[in-house]
């Protein structure tokens, strides 16, 4: 095994069938610059085989083999023998609850399913709704019904377009209309809002696995356990345990089958007040959580007041979020998630043999009243006795509808697993992938994991979450930035500063909309920030900022479900929006945009700092995703998986004349001098005293690490440090940042004199 994992350094794989290649060959070639950074393991994106031209990997077709086009199982033993010989592990991203099924061709279990049905091999390996198509498998892959008249057979093929599916053995005579029919699935329309298989949420390319059956178990984990076995890997991190029929359950399989010294961490989204389940076997989040927390300290409280009768002038009101919410809840169970739905309800009544028309309602009711991922895990024992009372007691009609759910789940049974992967699938649909759309007080609090109405994380609450942290998972990842947020952990850092300047960025806003009028003055309030956030310092729009920012445009105003969407584009309202961001990017406004940034951006830098200081310190093992060590501009996917500028990236590492790589190389290369300080080290509060002493937070891990950083800079323009003085421990401190020598009560101005951080060790320690 490597060196425990101390820093990770995340980088997104992808073969050149997907547009531009990133292979193991090309992580390998950048392992003499991330061992200089000062990172412990590289962290990789999953590397299963995946459909063709996949620019992610979470779609894995074969589990059993490396993907060819990353190197192959070769390439993988080579990228790890080299990261070995520099003292660097390697951890690798799995996916355990789906599978792609989008070219069934290219995933030998789905088509074995495909074309011998339930005699096939690997039938119970996917979580199919047999019952739905009476035996046969449902595949929601038509643009209407009707286009089973166009079926064509060729060969043992079923084709349409560019589709093929298998034909079973002796069914291949006639007509293809008439071959269909003797499969052992049925093609539909995919608007009737039906599905055979459980989805990852309602993305039907994805077929939901039964990882509880030790055989499917066993089939797709050879290969990971055989990477560990082999010593090739130190760690996985686990995508969405929550969509498994039992993720506990899982996870504790997974530890048996890796060993106890296997770093696992799982993509658990914790709603704000919810603890991580103690009992679980793994380090850890993926990080989520202490992202919220590090954002949200940058983040003035003193802004939510204005920020909110702004978003209310431009006709959202504000107070009926949570309303709101509930009724977007409703609509992703009864509409997005009909299928399965559909399919609760009827494990509901074969359970109690009953109905009640109002069965449905009731479910998505009961989903509204719940705001985690799901509520079976130990420490969330009374999360759904709770959720059924708080139901009943605001829809008392809905009484013996609830009664029937609480019956049927009761023994823990297929009613009860069903009802919880519905449950973390709605809350995806409603609030990542709709409310944070739609919500535009401040958008940077609209992350995974984040809770926008909390403006922001006081210090008190971030000192408590830290401490806790370092004593109950000391080892859990920490992270700004993934291949899943929804903007750039520098773009959400510029956005924050707003909540500073909210009277400043609303007579901005009222400029632009009486010289730029857009369509719809809510989606503009939430583009406009985007932009902002993005916005070159130079002013120099350029076609690529152009493009991506139109992408951004489209993406977001269909997630948010308003006036246009994936599945009902209006065309007339998308022209409308794409016509007023042109207006913007060529007009008075775009002047303005890059004078406003002028003024705020050394702000926005200060904090973007102060945030990277803290998810490199904090406790916990921090993730630098790639490129982030320099300013980043990422919005979400695909924009921040772009290809990353090493070159400038290896110079900027050299010369250290960038703040930010220099704060990132510091603090790795602190934790690789002293891994029992971040590993074991407890987190202790530092309180500056004086008039600016909100400005600054502190702490030290373990006795001989001190860090300081900075925040709400703007209100210090006028009245500046004052008598705040940071109360330094006992003894000699030597700042890692700028080779300062330190000592006693030091005052804020002379402490951030050069950086608006600062990283302290002990002199003699």
């Amino acid at each position: 095994m490597a060196s425990p994992v101390l820093s990770t350094y995340r980088l997104q794989l992808r073969g050149a069938s997907s547009g531009f290649a990133f292979t193991f060959a090309d992580a390998e070639d950048l392992l003499d610059y991330l061992s200089d950074l000062g990172v412990s393991h590289v962290y990789l994106s999953p590397i299963m085989t995946a459909v063709g031209g996949s620019t992610h990997g979470y779609d894995v077709t074969d589990p059993t083999t490396v993907s060819a086009e990353l190197g192959g199982a070769e390439g993988l033993a080579r990228l790890s023998a080299a990261a070995r010989k520099r003292g660097l592990g390697l951890i690798v991203d799995i996916v355990p609850n789906h599978v792609g099924v989008d070219q069934p061709q290219q995933n030998p279990w789905w088509w074995d399913v495909l074309r011998y049905g339930r005699s096939s091999a690997y039938a119970e390996f996917f979580d199919i709704d047999w019952e739905l198509g009476d035996g046969r498998v449902v595949l929601p892959v038509l643009g209407s019904d009707d286009d089973i008249a166009d079926l064509t057979v060729e060969g043992e093929l079923l084709r349409l377009g560019d589709l093929a599916f298998p034909i079973a053995p002796g069914t291949g005579d006639g007509s293809g209309p008439d071959v269909h029919d003797r499969q052992h699935y049925r093609l539909v329309g995919w608007r009737n809002g039906v599905c055979g298989y459980r989805r990852f949420f309602s993305i039907t390319s994805l077929a939901g696995l039964r990882q509880e059956d030790p055989a499917v178990f066993d089939a797709w984990h050879g290969e990971v356990a055989r990477w560990v076995d082999e010593g090739l890997v130190d760690g996985v991190r686990i995508d969405h345990p929550d969509g498994l029929s039992d993720p506990t359950g899982y996870l504790s399989s997974l530890r048996t089958l890796l060993g106890p010294k296997t770093w696992i961490v799982i993509e658990k989204i914790l709603a704000v007040d919810e603890a991580l389940e103690p009992t679980l076997p793994v380090a850890g989040t993926t990080g989520y959580d202490v992202l919220r927390e590090i954002g949200g300290l940058f983040v003035d409280p003193k802004g939510a007041p204005a920020l909110t009768a702004l978003v209310e002038s431009a006709g959202m009101a504000y107070q009926a979020m949570p309303a709101l919410l509930g009724e977007l809840k409703a609509v992703a169970t009864t509409d997005t998630l009909a299928s399965e739905l559909a399919r609760l309800r009827r494990c509901i009544v074969a359970a109690t043999g009953a109905d009640d028309p109002r069965l449905p309602d009731a479910v998505a009711a009961l989903l509204g009243h719940i705001d985690v991922y799901r509520t079976d895990y130990r420490g969330l024992s009374a999360a759904l006795p709770t959720a059924l009372a708080d139901t009943a007691a605001a829809a008392p009609e809905l009484g013996p509808a609830l009664q029937l759910i609480a019956a049927a789940i009761t023994d823990g049974g297929e009613p009860a697993v069903r009802l919880q992967q519905l449950c973390g699938a709605v809350t995806a649909k409603s609030v990542e992938d709709c409310l944070f759309y739609r919500d535009a007080r401040l958008v940077s609090l609209n992350e995974v994991g984040g809770e926008p109405q909390r403006f922001g994380v006081g210090a008190a609450e971030f000192h408590h979450s830290a401490a806790t942290r370092a004593r109950l998972w000391p080892q859990t990842m920490t992270t700004l930035t993934t291949h899943d947020t929804k903007r750039g952990e520098d773009v959400r850092a510029r956005i924050g500063v707003l909540s500073q300047v909210p009277s400043l960025w609303a007579e901005f806003v009222a400029r632009w909309e009486t010289s730029t009028p857009s369509p719809d003055p809510a989606t503009a309030l939430f583009l406009w920030q985007n932009i902002f956030g993005v916005w070159p310092a130079d002013g120099v729009v350029t076609d690529s900022l152009r493009e991506r920012l139109h992408a951004y445009a489209e993406k977001a105003i269909r997630e948010a479900a308003w006036h246009t969407s994936w599945h009902d584009p209006d065309a007339d309202f998308e022209s409308a929006v794409h016509r007023w961001l042109d207006a913007v990017l060529d007009g008075s406004a775009a002047r303005e945009l890059t004078s406003l940034v002028a003024q705020l951006n050394s702000h926005a830098e200060n904090d973007a700092i102060g945030q990277k200081l803290l998810a490199l310190t904090v406790p916990g093992v921090p993730d630098i995703y790639q490129g982030t060590e320099l300013w980043d501009d990422s919005l979400v996917d695909p924009d921040n998986r772009r290809p990353v500028d090493y070159g400038a990236r290896r110079a900027a590492l050299k010369s250290l004349d960038h703040p930010k790589i220099k704060v990132v190389a510091a603090a790795l290369q602190l934790r690789r001098n002293r891994p029992q300080t971040f590993l074991h080290g407890g987190y202790h509060p530092v309180l500056a005293t004086g008039s600016a002493a909100e400005h600054v937070v502190a702490f030290q891990r373990g006795d001989d690490v001190l860090v300081a950083v900075t925040r709400w800079t703007v209100h210090l323009q006028d009245s500046g440090w004052g008598d705040t003085v940071i109360p330094l421990p006992d003894g000699d401190w030597i700042d890692a940042l700028s080779g300062a020598a330190r000592s006693g009560a030091t005052s804020a101005a002379e402490l951030f004199a050069e950086l608006p951080v600062v990283l302290l060790e002990r002199a003699d320690a």
